[in-house]
């Protein structure tokens, strides 16, 4: 039966009353180059030819399926930990990465820019450019470089300037206003590698499309360990949304997959301290596209707050603003605190500590009644070891014992 409602991108770059394209008339030319094209060079088969090898021998995909037994019996369900941590880079980033790398060089630019706020998807960036030989440059917060210094050492190991954003909270919204001012003084030689799944369409759709590799390898990967070709439920959490947008791709049409996001209460939601965007947010433009953002009453951005660099985003991507919007996906927020414990449960109970992105995901699975048959999915997006400062310094003033 043809589902009533889709949700998918339009011809027009829209998903349902979000998405579109909002930019500067000074960026026109290059962002419809890019629509009019993308389409057809992804579709290529010397690009999937190169796309799927790098997948394979560089960033070791498959990435993993694997039954978390101890999360399981705590849950009374099967839940499985989709290992996008394992991924060369550390997260699912690099998915989405080389996939662009590859867009660039059939649109002939010469370098790269890109924002980030954990860093994770800074590096993968950087690692992509190394590997292409191209000129990289990465924006980043003032106080995310800081909190994430590991990552920014990698960056420039991997030969990628990492420019500081001292503007607003120094963060990654602040970040991206940096990424967008040089693209726009240097549009003919510059692609812009943005790796959420937001931004001006078709950028939703491209981050979309490459990520999609992690709902389709979950099909199968489930059918083969259990008979069943869709989990019950598929949980992720959500910034601007790309590993959300990758983990529910091939669902998005199957009601028998319930999708979960879980973002960022920071201290609270009413704590003035927060970036649960889709719960705080109401319609709006950001980074060029309209979408949920926290924004005053006569539009000016709020600042987030997350304890996690890569969740502290006042947007979230339009497809899952649709999705919430459209009651297609539910979302539930964390706060820092039981994110943190959510790392020390999965550290000491399944030997794998994740990123403080990922731990948001993990924080909110006890607020859902599962039913013992039922098989979820939680898409380990990154790995924790560029949190390591962060986990040690709240542990040690939260007096915790370990």
């Amino acid at each position: 039966m043809k589902n009533a409602t889709s949700y998918h991108v339009s011809d027009t770059g829209h998903y349902g009353e979000f998405g579109g394209a909002y930019i500067p008339e000074m960026l026109y030319a290059n962002v419809e180059e890019i629509r009019t094209r993308y389409l057809d060079i992804i579709a290529e088969p010397s690009f999937q030819e190169e796309f799927n090898s790098l997948l394979k021998d560089y960033v070791g995909r498959p990435s993993p399926l694997y039954l978390a037994k101890t999360l399981s019996q705590k849950h009374g369900a099967h839940i499985y930990l989709k290992r996008e941590d394992l991924n060369h880079t550390g997260a699912h980033k690099i998915n989405n990465t080389i996939g662009q790398i590859l867009l660039a060089k059939r649109l002939g630019k010469k370098r790269i820019i890109a924002e980030t706020g954990a860093g994770q998807h800074g590096v993968a960036t950087a690692t992509v450019c190394a590997l292409m030989n191209l000129e990289c440059i990465v924006y980043m917060g003032a106080v995310d470089i800081v909190r994430q210094a590991p990552n920014v050492a990698r960056m420039q190991m991997l030969g990628a300037k990492v420019v500081p954003a001292e503007s607003g909270s120094k963060t990654l919204k602040d970040a991206t206003n940096e990424a967008i001012r040089d693209w726009i003084n240097n549009a003919e030689t510059t692609h812009y590698i943005i790796g959420s799944a937001i931004g001006p369409h078709p950028y939703p759709d491209i981050v979309t499309r490459f990520q999609a590799v992690v709902s389709e390898e979950i099909k199968w990967q489930l059918e083969g360990k259990t008979g069943k070709d869709h989990p019950d439920y598929v949980v992720a959490c959500v910034g601007g949304g790309s590993n959300a947008a990758g983990a529910f791709y091939h669902f998005l049409h199957d009601e028998r997959v319930k999708l979960i996001l879980a973002e960022a209460a920071g201290k609270g939601i009413d704590s003035g301290h927060s970036a649960a965007t889709s719960i705080l947010g109401t319609k709006g433009i950001i980074h060029g596209c309209m979408t949920l953002l926290m924004q005053t009453a006569d539009g000016q951005i709020v600042e987030p707050y997350s304890l996690s660099a890569g969740l502290d985003y006042p947007g979230i991507g339009p497809m899952h603003a649709h999705l919430i919007k459209s009651g297609r996906a539910t979302v539930h927020a964390a706060t820092d605190d039981e994110a943190m414990m959510a790392v020390i449960e999965l550290s000491r109970s399944e030997g794998i500590i994740p990123a403080l992105e990922t731990a948001h995901a993990l924080a909110i699975l006890g607020r859902i009644k599962f039913k013992s048959d039922d098989h979820i999915v939680v898409n380990l997006s990154g790995r924790g070891d560029k949190d390591l400062n962060t986990y040690l310094q709240y542990i040690e003033d939260h007096n915790i014992s370990l």
